[in-house]
Formats: structure tokens, sequence, C-alpha cells
């Protein structure tokens, strides 16, 4: 009996820790500010580069709302708007986006080969390694290591943020570093070819 108790308290513990700090329902009752750029529950920004928040990832999400807090990441239109957030308004924040459905887009017909190449093999010649290794072949990420869900995201967000990183504009977090080389090896072509591919992943 004790180890069936033992047992079950080990598995609740551990389903609590998948499911990250957070608690969606409160993240939602604060989430209204953040829908008049991102939309309804992060899916549907009001500009092509700005990015959808649904479904990236709750660690991911988390780490970035931190950035952009204190200001390690610096976004112009977010200025001032997580400045009277809690550490638990954010892990809630976090939470609930990631707990809504990522809208698949529509990949540019002309670039899929290029961006599947990319994204599955790299480019073996420039030493680019490929998206899926950290991204998962569909797209969905990592979330126990903070790498965001790719597919259904923003063609026009991706190639901002992979620039972004290739100019060592994006540098702020703990996986900026590997982006940033991953990123220093990529041509114009490419990242406009891998963003399409991505936005069109289920």
């Amino acid at each position: 009996m004790k180890k069936l108790i033992a047992g079950v308290v080990l598995g609740v513990s551990l389903t609590a820790m998948a499911h990250g700090a957070g608690d969606p329902e409160a993240g939602e009752a604060n989430a209204q500010v953040c829908a008049g750029c991102h939309g309804a529950g992060g899916a549907k920004p009001i500009a092509p580069d700005y990015p959808k928040l649904s479904n990236l990832g709750e660690k991911y999400l988390y780490q970035q709302l931190k950035l952009i807090k204190s200001g390690d990441r610096a976004i112009a239109s977010m200025t001032g708007i997580l400045d009277n957030r809690s550490d638990q308004d954010l892990q809630d924040l976090a939470a609930y986006f990631d707990s809504q459905d990522m809208p698949i887009g529509q990949a540019d017909p002309d670039l899929v080969d290029q961006g599947e190449s990319l994204y599955r093999g790299g480019n073996m010649a420039t030493g680019v390694p490929a998206c899926a290794a950290c991204h998962s072949p569909t797209g969905n990420g990592i979330d126990a290591a903070g790498y965001p869900h790719l597919g259904g995201q923003s063609a026009a967000y991706v190639e901002k943020q992979l620039k972004a990183y290739r100019d060592g504009e994006r540098a702020a977090g703990q996986n900026a570093s590997i982006m940033m080389d991953v990123a220093s090896k990529l041509t114009d072509q490419e990242i406009k070819a891998v963003s399409s591919y991505v936005s069109g992943l289920n």
C-alpha cells in the first residue's frame, strides 16, 4: 500500500511539473491587454511581423516574458506593459497562451522544397544544422528545453527574428547564442524559405 501511495504521489508530482507552474485561467484574466496586438488567445496578431503566442511552449513564453519585462529583450511596442506584473502573473500568462491552439499558415509553394530541405536536413556545406533537431520534425518544439513551437508561426515574424539573431540584435536568453550561430550561416533567401516553410507546418 505504501508503494502504491508513493507511486500516486510521484505521478501527481510529475504531472504538475509537466504542466509548469502557471495557471491558465488566471493568465486568461490578465491577457486582455495582449489581445490588442496578438489577437484573442494570442492566435491572430494585427500585423504579420507580430508573433502568434498560442501554443509556443510554456517555458519558452515565460522566459521571453521575463526578458521583456527586465528590458534584456527590448521590444518597443511592449515597453511598460509588463512592469506591474509579478513573476506568477508571467507564469500564468505563459500557461494561458500555451494552452491555446496555434492556427496553421500557408507556405509559399515556390519556397517549400528549399525550406523543407533546410528545416529537416540543414545545409552541410555551410554548417547549418537541421531546425528539426531542436524544434522537432513537426515543428512542435521541445518545451522542457525552452525550444519554441514553430509550426504555424507567421513567416514574416520568423524571418524578422532570424535576421535579428544574425545581426546580433536579439542576444538575450539562454538559447540565444545557439540561434545567433545558426542564423549567422543563413542567407536572406534561406531565411525566407525556412520561415515560409515553418508557417505551414502542422
